[in-house]
């Protein structure tokens, strides 16, 4: 059950405990959270150079939570269509103070700006790979999404949508164009998020951490569980089963474990199990380093280093109940299923599974992530990613550390 992604040294295990580290008594500010967004922040405060400290806390290893559990696909998050069309739903059970036209207009609003801060993360996360040049197998070569015969016009009708708005990554491909970049095998045009990547979601953390360490303001905690967490008149109290922490400031990039942290938020952030699989063999035609789907899982090829060329799949979204956050309890019926669908786009090949998991995203009511203050003082929040982590972590850790060290940005 060890993620294919986590099944190698991690370079951060057990720190600083295994060099005989303590934990501080005060820092200015503390991350809880040590996956995709816990490390964007600590490399984006050691990139800053700010002198005020930071610590980065973590209740296991660094990206052993979602972050380490999943596709390995940096995602534009939802195309803009889909935006507009799951928040307009919520929009109407919550804004009746508004006109239709206002909800449709709001909806609109938010589906713009939220696929252009989506491009902006990718565009980010690319450029720090190549200035940093992070061993993290990345590679930009989109995401082909199979689309059915009842899908066409919703297809394309989000196909234009988003060019109205300006979010132009989302586009479709004919079923030849499918076959040439893909291998896929489909009878009706695709989905396809151009800008969208593959890589290492796991060593993509460890990277950001092993830059950010190296400054001397930036500390990690790992194997380090938060248990409270005390509003002070002047800061927080942050409390472990290792020591406690004084800090002016705290982000919380718990996703699932918000619940389990702070009780009175549970209906901000819940967790949704999610699972997959890896195993040796798969189609001979399915290319490396591209994102693929069909409509109900994923599935692709990464090139994992000392391992037999092999195949990823996976699917599924359930509620769990708030301390069931993390909770790996995999579904042998999903993989099976997942497979299955891969054999609706290839020729059948033997698969030998080796790795089989599931983790927990955190999911909000109306399916986006919250990003900013969460008690109107100086606790904040970068969560809710519904699935999408990778298309809001890094901006969204930037933007909230630069309001933490009150430096103005774009």
């Amino acid at each position: 059950r060890t993620p294919i992604w986590l099944d190698e040294d991690n370079p951060h295990a057990d720190v600083p405990w295994r060099d005989g580290g303590q934990l501080p008594v005060h820092v200015d500010t503390v991350v809880i959270g040590a996956g995709f967004t816990g490390a964007s922040c600590a490399y984006h405060w050691s990139k800053l150079g700010t002198a005020k400290s930071l610590a980065v806390l973590d209740m296991g290893d660094p990206a052993t939570g979602a972050s380490g559990r999943n596709e390995g696909v940096v995602v534009m998050g939802r195309y803009a269509a889909m935006v507009r069309d799951t928040v307009r739903p919520y929009l109407d059970a919550t804004r009746m103070d508004l006109s239709k036209e206002d909800r449709s207009c709001l909806a609109t609003q938010f589906a713009t700006v939220y696929a252009q801060a989506a491009y902006r993360n990718a565009d980010l996360v690319e450029e720090t790979v190549e200035q940093e040049a992070f061993d993290c197998d990345y590679a930009r070569n989109g995401w082909i999404q199979a689309r059915e015969d009842e899908d066409q016009e919703a297809l394309m009708t989000g196909v234009e949508f988003g060019r109205s708005v300006g979010a132009e990554d989302w586009t479709t491909l004919s079923p030849d164009e499918v076959l040439q970049l893909g291998g896929m095998q489909v009878d009706t045009p695709a989905g396809f998020s151009q800008a969208s990547a593959t890589f290492h979601p796991a060593r993509w953390v460890w990277c950001l951490l092993g830059r950010a360490l190296a400054s001397e303001h930036v500390g990690l905690y790992t194997r380090t569980k938060v248990e409270q967490v005390d509003s002070l008149a002047e800061g927080y109290l942050v409390v472990t089963d290792r020591g406690s922490i004084r800090c002016r400031n705290i982000i919380n990039a718990t996703e699932s474990y918000t619940a389990a942290l702070h009780p009175h938020y549970s209906d901000l952030i819940h967790p949704v199990q999610t699972q997959a699989a890896f195993g040796e063999g798969g189609p001979a035609d399915m290319p490396a380093e591209i994102a693929l789907s069909g409509k109900r899982s994923f599935f692709g090829r990464h090139p994992f280093q000392n391992r037999p060329r092999g195949l990823l799949v996976g699917s599924d979204a359930t509620r769990v109940k708030n301390h069931q956050a993390g909770r790996n309890a995999p579904s042998r019926f999903i993989t099976s299923f997942s497979l299955a669908e891969v054999w609706r786009y290839y020729d059948q090949a033997p698969v030998t599974v080796t790795h089989e998991w599931s983790g927990t995203p955190g999911f909000t009511t109306d399916e986006y992530p919250v990003v900013g203050r969460l008690d109107g003082r100086d606790m904040w929040i970068i969560g809710g990613m519904c699935g999408s982590g990778t298309a809001v972590s890094f901006n969204g850790a930037r933007h909230v550390v630069t309001r933490v060290l009150r430096i103005e940005d774009d």
